[in-house]
C-alpha cells in the first residue's frame, strides 16, 4: 500500500477536462497539513492504545469479540491442558513441578534462578493457582504454566493452617498423579527452597516415592533410608514439601491413598487440617506395597534444623542440596530469614530467572 500512495497517478482520459481552478488548487493544499496532523494524531492514539491493552488485557479478561486477536493469545492459555504442558516441560521422561499463586511469584522467581544455577529450568512446569499467575509465566516464559481447573480462590497469601491454605495445598495430589499416569517422572517443590546443588544424583535406586523427614533432630550422616517409625501421633513426619515419584503402581498407589486421606479428614475450623498429615497416613497405610526412599538429611534439611542449628550446618558445611524455608509462618518472615541467609536472590540475580525481574 505504500509503494500505491507515493505513486504518481496516471492520466486519466475518461477523467475531468477541466483542471481544477487556481482557487480550488491553493485550498486543497491548505487543507493537506491538517490531513496529515489528523493521521499521525491518529497513528499514535492507536498506537498508545495496543500499548496499554497489551498490558492490562491479560490481567483483566476483556471480551474476546472486541479485540480477538488478544483474546486468542489468552485462549490458547486457557485451554492448555497438564498433558500438553508435561509434553512440552519433561526432559529425559522427568518434569520438576510447583503450584503457586499470584502472591508467591516473588518466591517462584527466587527458586526458579537457584534451579537455573543447577541447568535445570527447562523441566519446570509452574502449576497456576490463578489466572493472573498463569498469563504472568506464559507471558515471560511461554508454555510453561498451566492452570488446572476450577482455579481456587488464591489471590491472598493464605496463611499455614487456614482453609485458603488448605484447598491449595489439597489440590496437589491430583496433580501429581495426573502427571504419573501421563507416563513422566516428577518432582515436585514448594517455592520457598532453594537449590545449592543438583539433587537429581541423590535420587539414588529405582525406588517409587522419595521424601525428606520434617523433624529437626538431628539424624547419623549415614542414617537408615527406610520410612522412619511413627511418632506420637501414630504417624511419621515427612514433609510434603520435596517429592520424587516414579510413574510406577507404587507412588500412583500413594497419590491415590493421599487423596483419599484428604476427603476423609476436611479442614474445619475446630480441625485447622494441612495436606501433610494426609501424606503421612498415605505413607504409613501403603509402606508394604511401596519402595520407600527417605533422602539424606544432611543433603535435604528441615528449615527448623538448617536455620536454627548453625552447629550442625558447619559440621555438613558442602553437603547441603535443598533448603526448604519452613517452621516459620508469614511471607514477609520467610523473606527475611532468606535475606538473613543469603537465600533471598531475586533482589541481585533476578536476570538468571527465566522470568526476568517481575
Amino acid at each position: 500500500m505504500s509503494q500505491w500512495l507515493h505513486q504518481r497517478p496516471l492520466h486519466n482520459p475518461l477523467s475531468d477536462p477541466y483542471p481544477l481552478s487556481p482557487r480550488n488548487s491553493m485550498t486543497f493544499q491548505f487543507q493537506r497539513p491538517m490531513l496529515l496532523v489528523l493521521n499521525r494524531t491518529t497513528l499514535l492514539v492507536l498506537l498508545s492504545l495496543l500499548v496499554v491493552l497489551g498490558v492490562i488485557l491479560p490481567w483483566t479478561g476483556t471480551p474476546g469479540f472486541m479485540f480477538p486477536n488478544a483474546t486468542s493469545s489468552l485462549a490458547k492459555w486457557r485451554d492448555y491442558t497438564l498433558s500438553q504442558a508435561a509434553s512440552f516441560v519433561a526432559k529425559n521422561g522427568t518434569i520438576i513441578v510447583c503450584a503457586v499463586s499470584q502472591p508467591y511469584l516473588p518466591f517462584l522467581n527466587n527458586w526458579l534462578i537457584s534451579i537455573s544455577r543447577q541447568k535445570h529450568q527447562d523441566q519446570v512446569l509452574v502449576i497456576a493457582e490463578d489466572y493472573a499467575t498463569l498469563y504472568k509465566v506464559n507471558g515471560r516464559w511461554p508454555g510453561h504454566a498451566v492452570l488446572v481447573p476450577p482455579a481456587p480462590d488464591s489471590q491472598t497469601a493464605h496463611k499455614f493452617g487456614s482453609q485458603g491454605f488448605f484447598n491449595f495445598t489439597s489440590r496437589r495430589p491430583r496433580h501429581l498423579l495426573h502427571i504419573l499416569e501421563l507416563g513422566y517422572n516428577v518432582m515436585y517443590n514448594d517455592v520457598d527452597m532453594v537449590w545449592l546443588k543438583d539433587p537429581f544424583p541423590y535420587l539414588q535406586g529405582d525406588h517409587d516415592v522419595y521424601f525428606t523427614d520434617d523433624m529437626a533432630a538431628v539424624k547419623p550422616l549415614d542414617h537408615s533410608h527406610d520410612l522412619p517409625p511413627p511418632g506420637k501421633k501414630g504417624r511419621t513426619y515427612i514433609c510434603s514439601c520435596m517429592i520424587f515419584l516414579r510413574p510406577t503402581d507404587g507412588s500412583k498407589l500413594v497419590m491415590k491413598k493421599w487423596i483419599e486421606e484428604l476427603q476423609a479428614e476436611p479442614w474445619s475450623k475446630a480441625k485447622k487440617a494441612n495436606d501433610q498429615p494426609a501424606f503421612n497416613w498415605a505413607l504409613n497405610k501403603t509402606a508394604g506395597q511401596v519402595d520407600l526412599y527417605l533422602l539424606p538429611q544432611s543433603a535435604f534439611p528441615t528449615g527448623g534444623l538448617y536455620f536454627k542449628n548453625q552447629t550442625w550446618v558447619e559440621e555438613t558445611k558442602g553437603k547441603h542440596v535443598i533448603i526448604h524455608n519452613n517452621y516459620i509462618t508469614g511471607f514477609e518472615k520467610k523473606i527475611k530469614r532468606f535475606h538473613d541467609f543469603g537465600l533471598w536472590l531475586v533482589d541481585d540475580h533476578n536476570v538468571e530467572s527465566p522470568l526476568g525481574k517481575l
